[in-house]
């Protein structure tokens, strides 16, 4: 067997086990369901159970494709290696093996997905830390990086809250990202990321220290239980802010609960109606405390589940520093995985920091055992 094709049958050995091991037939099956559902007469009569449908078909027909198209590549790669002769031919034959490793790189992540609810979509909180109007306006930039790293992904994102600083940047922010394997994406960013740059709002162009926290919370269904006692909580009305109709500003819709035993606190203010945004909040404010429960029992709570801290110089849960000056380099603590191109990063090409964090995870549950 030659070289070319003795690479054709390992990606072909890995292709079959990455199928069996991820479902593939379970996921078609539920491809096919989902699709005679939308094709059912009166589907769209609920449109909010419609939605949901269409979005869970969307995130299965993105798995199942990426399935059908890397066979699709070992097939073609067969057919080339026992037509190609001539050196442009070759060329073509090595570039296409190169394509199809690492469409099978791709897959093999997917099978880092062995938590509970990595399957799950996601909440994803942001709060600005030390620096001041520089910690805020850092923090509208990892908001807009992890929205296009979703976005990346093929999932939906929502702005549920968002807290604007006047002078520049945000104090804080809420977003749904719906789809699936949301949180198994995303998991990789929970905790404190730490910006060094010459601050553009220091009128003596002197070097600053930014922080923002990121949490990242699996949405989970109506099913789970969790007990909340009325008295426990604390809601705040207040009037929305930002984009939207005309009731942004005019009305008390915003709604801000407190769970004061644990202190987490939820916001949202994206829906038109008070009783709509809290009722976002309350199972908001379900997941993180059904979340909390979890990592209690959790034994290995430090991979994926780390508490917040000071999310300051001292924060305990520092995950990656994004140096803009006197040099470029984005570094994860964690995994020690490093990246010159900056600009790439905070535009939302993640993939490569999340590929070391999932590795490592993978490596440090193996250690537990």
């Amino acid at each position: 067997m030659g070289e070319h094709a003795s690479r054709i049958a390992e990606l072909l050995d890995t292709y079959r086990e990455l199928y069996a091991a991820l479902s593939v037939d379970d996921l078609l099956a539920e491809r096919k369901k989902l699709e005679a559902k939308m094709g059912a007469l009166g589907f769209w009569d609920n449109q909010e159970a419609a939605q949901l449908v269409v979005a869970d078909l969307k995130s299965v027909k993105a798995e199942t494709d990426a399935f059908t198209s890397v066979a699709g590549k070992i097939d073609d790669l067969e057919v080339l290696d026992e037509l190609a002769e001539a050196p442009d031919e070759l060329a073509d034959l090595n570039r296409e093996l190169a394509l199809a490793e690492e469409a099978i790189s791709g897959l093999r992540l997917r099978a880092y997905f062995t938590g509970e609810h990595d399957a799950l979509s996601a909440y994803l909180a942001l709060q600005a830390g030390a620096g001041g109007i520089d910690a805020c306006d850092w923090t509208e930039m990892v908001m807009r990086m992890l929205t296009r790293y979703a976005e990346r992904c093929e999932f939906e994102v929502e702005i549920l809250e968002l807290d604007k600083e006047p002078t520049a940047g945000i104090r804080s922010a809420t977003l749904h990202v719906k789809g699936r394997g949301a949180f198994g994406w995303l998991k990789s960013e929970r905790g404190t990321h730490r910006l060094v740059r010459v601050s553009p709002f220091d009128a003596q162009n002197r070097r600053q220290t930014a922080f923002c926290a990121v949490d990242i919370t699996p949405e989970f269904d109506d099913s789970i239980e969790v007990e909340i006692k009325d008295s426990d909580l604390k809601t705040d009305f207040y009037r929305a802010g930002g984009a939207g109709g005309q009731h942004v500003n005019k009305t008390s819709s915003a709604v801000r609960i407190t769970h004061l035993p644990s202190g987490i606190v939820v916001q949202c203010q994206n829906e038109r109606h008070q009783f709509a945004n809290r009722r976002t909040a309350m199972q908001m404010l379900k997941n993180r405390l059904y979340q909390q429960e979890l990592e209690k029992r959790a034994v290995a709570a430090s991979l994926g589940y780390a508490n917040k801290s000071n999310m300051g110089f001292g924060a305990s849960d520092r995950i990656r520093t994004y140096t803009l000056q006197p040099f470029q380099l984005a570094k994860d603590t964690r995994t020690g995985h490093e990246d010159a191109n900056i600009q790439h990063i905070l535009d939302g090409d993640l993939h490569g920091f999340v590929e070391a964090y999932l590795r490592w995870a993978a490596a440090e549950r193996e250690k537990a055992k």
